[in-house]
């Protein structure tokens, strides 16, 4: 058993006569994205400009929305001041002695 460990460490520490292998480069085909790569970039392109068109799109019928709410509420606003100004008028005494004219409004 000590023997072959001491064999294992010899072995280990003699170098091989095969050597290691000197750096190469890969050739360049292998280096670039190639069709693969361009697919997904051209999807991701098209992704972002389809999202950027969604998102316009929900800003620009957000602000639309909001644009008509304030005209409605003016609107309202308009029509309840006067509707409040007829409902003054009709409180207000008709009759000579202060009290509600009769259906006929004399």
């Amino acid at each position: 058993m000590i023997a072959s460990a001491t064999t294992a460490i010899a072995f280990a520490a003699i170098p091989s006569a095969i050597g290691t292998p000197s750096p190469t480069t890969p050739p360049d085909e292998l280096v670039t994205p190639g069709f693969a790569g361009f697919a997904v970039i051209v999807i991701l392109v098209i992704a972002v400009i389809v999202l950027i068109a969604d998102m316009l799109r929900r800003v620009r019928r957000t602000r639309y929305r909001a644009e008509i709410d304030e005209r409605l509420d003016a609107e309202q606003n308009q029509g309840a001041g006067t509707s409040e100004e007829s409902a003054a008028d009709d409180a207000e005494p008709d009759g000579p002695d202060g009290g509600a004219a009769g259906p006929s409004g004399r």
